[in-house]
């Protein structure tokens, strides 16, 4: 469903949300382990997450990457996959067609936008906070 790009962003922001519970800053090569991504590709991600203000990114002997625990509350997977994907995830048509709406659907589209109105509103309501207790609490995995 999601690109890898977007696939290897959401469980790297789980794995440094579930860090930044415990109030210990990830380091990369932990990142890469946890989640099994390739570490030059999870370095661009991380940027961009960064860039985006999704996670926050400390150089020097005492960095690595973080999430305040303000803001674990109130990132939501939609902004993760907004700062991956920009908008096209949400409004593009599923057959790449240029023009593709409601004057103009393609033979998809009254199908697809109910689901993807449905989906929408699932990643926005997604919390980073609720995910990474999951993980903290063991009721779901990053890596199998």
């Amino acid at each position: 469903m999601f690109s890898k790009t977007c696939e290897y962003g959401i469980k790297a922001v789980l794995y440094i949300a579930g860090q930044s519970l415990r109030k210990v800053r990830s380091k990369m090569s932990d990142i890469v382990q946890q989640i099994g991504s390739p570490e030059a590709f999870t370095g661009k991600v991380l940027g961009t997450l960064s860039r985006h203000g999704i996670i926050d990114s400390y150089t020097g002997p005492h960095g690595g990457f973080e999430i305040s625990q303000e803001r674990l509350h109130v990132i939501t997977i939609a902004d993760i996959v907004r700062a991956i994907e920009g908008d096209d995830f949400f409004e593009d048509c599923v057959l790449g067609l240029g023009i593709c709406d409601e004057g103009h659907p393609c033979p998809m589209h009254h199908a697809v936008e109910p689901v993807r109105r449905e989906m929408m509103d699932v990643l926005q309501q997604a919390t980073v906070y609720e995910l990474a207790m999951g993980l903290k609490n063991e009721v779901s995995l990053l890596m199998r």
